[in-house]
């Protein structure tokens, strides 16, 4: 379905084109998060006014597109809905928050390559997933995975020097008054390093526990938009809980300039919006794999990115985690193409040998009726 979906040279441009949109629109997010947090917004009021945009757009298509097909919505859904919001969102982007405010948006996207390995793990140990040891794919799922979590755990316990020595952005520099309170905010940032590391590991496992959690829900109730607009529902309604002893200043609330504005919007309408609909239209006409293996790009383009717009530098632990990382990432992925063709090797070989005896039994067949004819 997919290679005839991307049959001529014009809709492989058109597939290609938008993969790497969706890679700058993710790393966009992960700059524009970091300038958010920057600029003082509220590590609360940030996720609370993303998903209230993102609710905002989502709700209307799911109603009108899936009014038809949407099976009913009981109690035991919500409730569902409800976990996966608990971990999809809420944690998911909760860790995600604290974990880029400590380190930086070049690690955020660093760490998020390890999902398909994670995810991975966590779908073999609820038997989601089948691994055979004796075959190169299970082996090189297993090698992945290994590759996976070892590069984050390089880029958590091992920061490394700095290869860019980085001069200040004027997006940060503005807003700093004193030269002695951004040493120390700095410092302290980086003694936080190793804490904002362990916060994108949460980050990552919420992802990859919402996707496999996610799976069979989807199974009992296929109208996906539905499904994502009550987990934001949820999730938003779990923010505010939060909020509500977390955050009481209502200064806070307040947008206090045009780029808190901004920032806000970019990641309600781009990240949960535009993001969604180009990822749904990639992944019909390529396929998940194809998607994911783009994913490295993104990595890329946030180093590029960060040293560009923010002043952030390189370091060496990263860009071996990293590393380690990206090769995981392309080993689990090649294991599941590699899997996939076993599997439908499998169904045709099943296929010919049912073929061949039901032929074997039908001439067995027509020759007990010669045979009881010739008796006759």
């Amino acid at each position: 379905m997919s290679r005839s979906l991307l049959s001529s040279s014009s809709e492989k441009m058109k597939f290609l084109t938008a993969l790497i949109a969706l890679q700058f629109c993710y790393a966009g997010f992960h700059i524009v998060s970091r300038l958010a947090l920057d600029m003082g917004v509220s590590k609360i009021v940030y996720p609370v006014y993303r998903n209230i945009i993102a609710l905002t757009l989502l709700s209307p298509f799911a109603y009108f597109l899936e009014k038809k097909e949407r099976p009913p919505i009981t109690f035991h859904f919500l409730v569902q809905c409800f976990l996966l919001a608990l971990c999809g969102i809420t944690a998911n982007q909760g860790f995600y928050i604290l974990g880029l405010y400590y380190a930086s948006p070049t690690f955020a996207s660093a760490m998020q390559n390890s999902v398909p390995a994670i995810t991975f793990v966590m779908a073999a140990a609820l038997r989601l997933e089948n691994v055979s040891i004796a075959r190169r794919d299970g082996m090189a799922k297993i090698l992945g995975t290994v590759a996976s979590v070892g590069g984050a755990m390089v880029i958590t316990l091992y920061k490394g020097p700095a290869l860019l020595h980085s001069t200040l952005s004027p997006f940060t520099a503005s807003s700093i008054v004193n030269q002695d309170t951004l040493d120390l905010s700095y410092q302290n940032k980086a003694q936080n390093w190793t804490l904002g590391c362990l916060f994108l590991v949460g980050h990552c496992f919420s992802w990859a526990a919402w996707m496999v959690f996610q799976a069979p829900v989807l199974k009992k109730y296929p109208a996906k938009l539905t499904v994502t607009s009550f987990t934001c529902f949820f999730g938003l309604l779990q923010f505010l809980v939060i909020a509500a002893f977390a955050e009481t200043d209502i200064e806070k609330w307040k947008f206090q300039s045009t780029g808190e504005l901004l920032t806000i919007l970019y990641a309600g309408v781009v990240a949960s919006g535009l993001v969604l609909s180009i990822q749904t239209w990639c992944i019909h006409k390529g396929g998940p794999v194809s998607v994911a293996v783009f994913q490295p790009l993104q990595t890329v383009l946030v180093a590029i990115m960060a040293a560009l717009v923010l002043g952030d530098q390189l370091y060496s632990g990263g860009i071996i985690g990293a590393i380690f990382i990206m090769i995981g990432l392309w080993l689990v992925l090649w294991g599941k193409k590699e899997e996939k063709k076993w599997e439908n090797g499998s169904e045709k070989d099943n296929d010919l040998t049912k073929n061949l005896l039901d032929e074997e039994s039908r001439g067995k067949m027509e020759n007990a009726t010669v045979i009881s004819c010739e008796a006759k």
